[in-house]
Formats: structure tokens, sequence, C-alpha cells
């Protein structure tokens, strides 16, 4: 393997050592963070088939909730993101909040006037119950015992938060990629509890070039010695599978962006001249922003984490057990605004534009945005001008 993504690109002198898992414990600082025991009485059954005894979703707000709770919103967040949407980078809270540029006091989610909640989903890692948390069967992490979690679960355990909250009527349920998933499936799973969608840069079910993408990464995760088949969590500081981890975050990476993005930006520079005899592992400049990201996700993430929620976006489809992608969109009530993003080869805007059109097809009232952007599929946490003007205009609308 590469040292650019091998254990020594990772760590070096004067470098952290990594830590064999980036998901927030219990004992940390909680940040922003607060904690719901979801169904607390009973097993949480899975789409899949088996069930969680226990459940607990990390969540944060901002804003206040107002006296007949019609001014709620539910951000839901991509593969890698978590409930922190806003705010610095602290304890608690390993990076920055992801879409603060969106939501504050007159921003396009206007915390003056609205009350937004942002939870970390089922089987993620900061917070709510991942492959990372105590097993409450055997006291330790479950590892690989954890099973496998949908979309679909994802979202009927934010509706418990829902309810904890009190919010009968969600005012609208937004997010991107992964996050514009759930906002579909809130629509399909439950119409009287929304009264507007905005899903960006997302699909009505994975396609097979997004699943191909996604099983390198997996399986960069999986060939890594040191993922020990998911059970990992007691091996020392630095014996953690971060090759692998880091790995899949690269490859991810290169398909968020586009290539005019790499080429301007990158070029063919190198960190170093290469002098008068070549060296096999000279980096070039995109690959040392590669192994940048690779670390950085390593040490604020999970593999185990990546590994379900990536097979969760695999499984996402609307169609299952619903018929037919228009039967499953008939369901939806409320008015959907959809956003695509010009240089998306991801997640392309024919995508978006195909549930558009059947909603529209049925009477539902949409909406679409075009953004112009050069950064591919990351384009909706980067054009925070774009995205924020299309979502104050919706929203204005419902």
């Amino acid at each position: 393997m590469s040292a650019a993504v091998g254990p020594s690109g990772l760590e070096g002198p004067g470098r952290r050592p990594l830590p064999v898992t980036g998901a927030w414990q219990p004992g940390d600082p909680p940040g922003g963070r607060r904690f719901l025991a979801v169904s607390p009485t009973r097993s949480f059954a899975l789409e899949g088939g088996g069930a969680l005894r226990e459940v607990t979703l990390a969540y944060e707000t901002w804003g206040s909730l107002n006296q007949d709770a019609s001014n709620a919103v539910l951000v839901c967040h991509a593969l890698t993101g978590d409930s922190h949407v806003v705010g610095d980078a602290g304890p608690g809270h390993a990076a920055p909040g992801w879409w603060s540029d969106l939501v504050g006091p007159g921003r396009a989610l206007d915390t003056d006037r609205l009350f937004v909640v942002c939870a970390n989903v089922l089987g993620g890692c900061q917070g709510s119950t991942g492959p990372a948390s105590l097993d409450p069967a055997t006291g330790r992490p479950y590892g690989s015992a954890f099973p496998v979690v949908t979309v679909r679960d994802m979202v009927r355990a934010q509706r418990y938060l829902a309810d904890h909250l009190g919010v009968e009527r969600w005012l609208t349920v937004v997010g991107g990629s992964m996050g514009g998933m759930q906002v579909l499936e809130w629509g399909v799973l439950y119409p009287h509890r929304v009264r507007s969608l905005v899903s960006i840069a997302s699909d009505a079910a994975a396609s097979a070039l997004q699943i191909a993408w996604s099983a390198v990464g997996r399986g960069a995760i999986a060939n890594d010695p040191n993922w020990r088949g998911g059970d990992y969590y007691g091996a020392p500081a630095g014996q953690g599978p971060h090759a692998g981890l880091a790995l899949a975050r690269q490859v991810a990476q290169i398909h968020y962006r586009s290539d005019a993005v790499f080429a301007e930006r990158f070029g063919r520079e190198l960190v170093q001249p290469l002098g008068d005899r070549y060296d096999p592992w000279a980096k070039f400049q995109v690959e040392s922003y590669l192994d940048y990201h690779g670390e950085k996700l390593v040490r604020r993430f999970d593999a185990n984490s990546y590994l379900v929620l990536n097979r969760a976006m695999d499984l996402h489809d609307l169609v299952r057990g619903r018929g037919s992608l228009a039967r499953a969109l008939s369901r939806i009530e409320a008015p959907v605004c959809t956003m695509s993003i010009t240089s998306d080869t991801l997640y392309p805007p024919y995508q978006q534009l195909e549930v558009r059109d059947l909603l529209a097809a049925q009477g539902t009232p949409t909406a679409h945005v075009l953004i112009d952007s050069p950064h591919g599929h990351d384009g909706f946490l980067i054009e925070f001008e774009q995205v924020g003007a299309g979502l104050a205009k919706f929203l204005a609308s419902v």
C-alpha cells in the first residue's frame, strides 16, 4: 500500500497519535449536544430485521420553538456529518459547524424566527447509537455485532425526536446527499408531519455508479488488517483501521469534487521538486490534499459507522415495498423543492429532476433550483449563497 494512505502516511514525527476511533464517547465533553432515549420501554425494530435494545439520539437546536410549534425545521446531515450544524470546533466538537453560513440570525434558516434541529443519525458516531456504542447485552462496543440500518430507520428514530420536542409538523425538512434521502423518506413515511421538503443533490434510489464507488470505499476499510472484522475498539492508539478509513475518504473526496476544481487548484504541482533522481513516492500537491482529508476524517469519525451509513445509502430506495416510484411519491402531500449542482457527477441533476417531474405530474407543488458551481457534489456544502437564496425563496412560498 502506498505510504500516502498507509499508517506511515498518517502518522509521523510531531503528529498526535491517531485514535482507534474518532467516535464521541460518554464522558467526552458534550458540546452543544442533547441526548434522547428513543423508545426506552421497548426495543427499536429495524427495517432489515433485528432490533436495538436501546437507542440514543444526539441532537442540537438553535432558536426557539414558538407557541404553536409551527416554526420547527429539521436539518438532515450527509454521510460524515453530524448534529453540529452551527458553531465553532471545540470541546466535544472536532470540526466547526458544517452549515454555519446557512443557519443563524438573518441567514436563510433564520434562527431569530425559526427553531432549527439536527440529530446525528442512527448508526452514526457522534453521540447517537452506532457501532462504537456500548451494547447493553455485553457492556462492550457493538463493533461487528451492530446491525444493518436503513434511511427509513434513521427517519423513524427522528420521529421520536419530533415527538419529544413537541413538533407535530415540521415547517420544512432539508438536507443534502444522504440528508436528502432522509428528506424524501420523511415525506413518504410521515406525509402529515411535514409542511415542505427540500432535497439537495440526492435521489430516489442509489444508482449503480453510486453503489460501485461506495463498494470501493468499504473494501478499503474491510481490507485494512487493523479493522479486525469490525472489533478494533480495544486496540492501542495508533493501531485502528486508519489506513482503510483514510483511503475510503480519499476515494470519496475525488468524486465529491470535479476535474475543473482539481485542475485549477493543483494542476501537476509537486510538494517538492523531483530533483535529479526521481523518488517513487514524491507527492503531487493533489496527493497531499487527499492525505490531509484522510487524516482529518480519521480523527473525527469511526470506520464502522462509515460502513454502516455508507451501506444505508446504497440501500436507499423509495420504491422498496411500495410498488413503484410514482406510487411512493404519491404519498407526499407537501410542496417539494429539489436542488441540483451543475458539475455533480455523483448525483447528477437528472436524478433530482426525475423526482421533481414525477411529483409535478401528480399535482404536487414543486420547485427546482440549479446551483451553478464547479465544485461537484460538495457544492451543497460550499455554495452557501446560491443554496441559501433558493431555500429562502422556497420557504417564503409555502
